[in-house]
């Protein structure tokens, strides 16, 4: 039998030192020799568990064990980069700033799936709930956007935050395409917010269905998942946050407003894991989703908006709309029922997982066609076939990152990059190959549909995308 051979998209010469080992990072790591041009003694891993250091052994890599702390931080990066090198931050409860800054000053290229704070800053009960929101957070980091002639730091370049970003500007074009709207490739921020707004785009929604599924159970005092369970658990445990569209007129009874920055979104005072909102998705229809936060949800709703002499004339309401696999749900609520203290066991699903996919997509609503999904139907048998130690969740998350890896090899000097601000046709011709079936359909479907089939309510159906149909349990 031949051996497959892949596109080599670029090709790197100096040291790749990569940030944790987890979930993304074994799952990366044969994407990166197959589509890179990079030697195994160039690379390296950085990690504060002794797992699967075999699978690092494998691919001829170094493997390090030492967590990456506030107080050691700096001098660990001192050892092992030097100017012209990459750092990839797979990590958790490490600062995505205090790093971001570190390359900044000493010439080192950046990549990391979402911002985060050293440990316990999720949920640091010393800071209010705008403190330690994503968009706190957020606004730390663009505000190192003013020398973009530094070395390339790409921020939140997964799958989402990452990958949906792409998925909104070519769901955009296939409206487009599909109205008989002639409209030109957008190439700048202003134009890709003014053809949204051209199309009464309202509400985005990240929807993602996580149907992957095991005969092993989840036990009592365990939490399973797909992907990360730390990340997951913080970011469950952050206020539930969206971005906020200039045509709403509900102000939900315990929503605030940030008072710094773009204020661009909001925040409601209850933590993402314990809101429900209604989404939907070609495979699974309508469902009940959490509203989980994510940088995302404001950097997509900050990049559509459309300003004139300041004044905010047009801006889509964004939120993640999660539904993750069914052990994770239970595992969710059992986390929930603890008072929101952790279970001690942890499992992550690969090998056990049976059936099911991982539904990630873009829900664009309000134009003339109604909402349009488009994003990737993966399923873990295709996830199997096309790369290993993934799972359909890893995988689309793993070829987010690369792609993103790859972006900023090629182009090294362009500061402190957000996913909206990367050309989305060069993402997904490096990502499409990994996303099983990229699908694009239209619905009918509103958040109002069956909402009084039960009860009654006072609704106003004048339109049916403000938020206060978006219900919030």
């Amino acid at each position: 039998m031949p051996v497959q051979t892949y596109k080599k998209y670029t090709s790197f010469h100096n040291k790749l030192v990569i940030i944790g080992f987890g979930s993304i990072g074994k799952g990366i790591l044969p994407l990166i020799f197959r589509h890179i041009e990079i030697k195994p003694e160039q690379v390296m891993i950085l990690t504060k568990k002794q797992e699967d250091e075999q699978i690092a052994a494998d691919f001829g890599v170094k493997f390090v064990v030492n967590a990456m702390t506030r107080e050691n931080y700096s001098a660990l990066l001192n050892e092992y980069l030097q100017p012209g090198d990459f750092l990839l931050n797979l990590s958790v409860d490490v600062s995505s700033l205090a790093l971001i800054e570190y390359c900044q000053a000493h010439e080192v290229l950046y990549l990391d799936t979402c911002i985060e704070p050293w440990e316990g800053g999720y949920v640091d009960s010393s800071l209010s709930s705008s403190e330690r929101s994503c968009y706190a957070m957020r606004e730390e980091v663009i505000a190192l956007k003013n020398n973009q002639q530094k070395s390339t730091a790409l921020v939140t370049h997964g799958a989402n935050p990452g990958l949906v970003s792409h998925f909104v500007k070519q769901a955009l074009l296939n409206i487009a395409a599909d109205a008989h709207i002639s409209v030109k490739l957008p190439e700048t921020r202003d134009q890709w917010a003014m053809l949204a707004n051209k199309l009464s785009i309202k509400v985005m929604h990240i929807a993602e269905r996580d149907t992957q599924k095991t005969n092993e159970l989840k036990k009592p005092d365990e939490f399973v998942n797909t992907w990360s369970i730390d990340g997951f658990v913080s970011e469950g445990s952050q206020p539930a946050e969206m971005g906020w569209g200039s045509h709403e007129r509900h102000w939900p009874h315990d929503a605030y407003h940030h008072e710094f920055g773009s204020k661009c979104a909001i925040y409601l005072n209850r933590p993402g894991a314990a809101t429900r909102v209604r989404t939907w998705t070609p495979h699974s229809g309508a469902f009940h989703a959490y509203l989980i936060t994510h940088t995302e949800s404001i950097s997509i709703s900050d990049y559509y908006t459309v300003k004139m002499n300041g004044a905010v004339l047009y801006r889509p309401t964004v939120h993640f709309a999660y539904h993750p696999c069914s052990d994770a749900v239970l595992s969710l609520n059992e986390f929930v029922g603890r008072e929101w203290e952790q279970q001690p066991i942890q499992r992550v699903l690969y090998d056990e997982i049976k059936d099911g996919m991982d539904e990630l997509g873009v829900l664009l609503m309000g134009h003339a066609k109604g909402a349009y999904w488009f994003g990737s139907q993966l399923t873990i048998k295709q996830a199997r076939q096309l790369a290993p130690y993934n799972n359909a969740t890893s995988l689309q998350v793993a070829i987010g990152a690369l792609s993103g890896v790859i972006w900023a090899m090629t182009n090294p000097k362009r500061g402190v990059v957000e996913p909206d601000e990367v050309d989305h046709a060069f993402i997904l011709e490096i990502a499409k190959p990994y996303l099983g079936d990229v699908v694009g359909q239209y619905t009918d479907w509103t958040p109002l549909r069956a909402r009084e089939k039960l009860f009654p309510e006072q609704l106003d159906r004048t339109d049916p995308w403000q938020f206060l149909n978006v219900r919030v349990f």
